[in-house]
């Protein structure tokens, strides 16, 4: 526990500026936004959504589209034929039963259309500023690398995280891990010589320690 503290305070440190790379204005455009960035990086998202919002940004524009109107706007971003069909039948969804508008409880947002857990923490967080942890594959991995957490799954990361961090730094570090992941701990080739963390990571300590006995054998 006191490793988690240090760690915690130096992920703050490290990345003071962390936030939500997925450029928005209002709830919904930030649960579009969300729904298209599965299996997709956050800067192909935001090339797609920088023209797809001028002009449909509402859930009336989508829930008026056909899903081969959407498709060619989103192709780009992967899997856009259950993307396309996600984001209308979401947007209808929102236009009959929500009077238009995002919820903000998690069971009403994950009975959406391509909304699961992740897609609901991140529009919790980000746009009704609710404590919330979203574990995408950054924060699974890193998160499990530096010993925040110890799962081989994201819900059990998630409800492991959500012990292990103060409330009130939920989404602060659901960013800062995002950011280090990025940055520096990638999935492949992970710059660990050059991070400030290394010291606490069981992920770096485990592999020094095999080099080491291969040196001794």
């Amino acid at each position: 526990m006191e490793n988690h503290d240090i760690i915690l305070k130096k992920l703050e440190t490290m990345y003071p500026d962390a936030q939500c790379a997925l450029n928005h204005r209002t709830p919904f455009e930030l649960l579009v936004a969300t729904i298209l960035s599965a299996q997709c990086t956050d800067v192909r998202v935001n090339i797609i959504t920088e023209s797809l919002f001028r002009e449909y940004n509402t859930p009336k524009d989508f829930a008026e589209m056909t899903y081969e109107e959407l498709e060619p706007m989103i192709k780009s971003c992967g899997v856009y034929h259950n993307k396309s069909r996600s984001i209308i039948n979401t947007s209808r969804i929102l236009l009959e039963k929500y009077s238009s508008q995002v919820p903000e409880d998690m069971d009403e947002l994950m009975s959406l259309p391509g909304v699961g857990r992740k897609t609901a923490n991140v529009v919790m967080s980000n746009a009704f500023h609710k404590n919330a942890i979203a574990v995408d594959t950054h924060v699974f991995r890193v998160s499990n690398r530096l010993g925040l957490a110890d799962a081989n799954n994201v819900l059990d990361t998630e409800k492991q995280l959500m012990q292990n961090i103060p409330e009130d730094k939920w989404t602060t570090m659901h960013h800062c891990l995002i950011f280090h992941g990025r940055q520096v701990c990638s999935a492949r080739s992970p710059r660990c010589e050059v991070c400030g963390l290394n010291e606490y990571c069981r992920y770096y300590n485990a592999d020094a320690n095999k080099s080491q006995a291969a040196e001794i054998i």
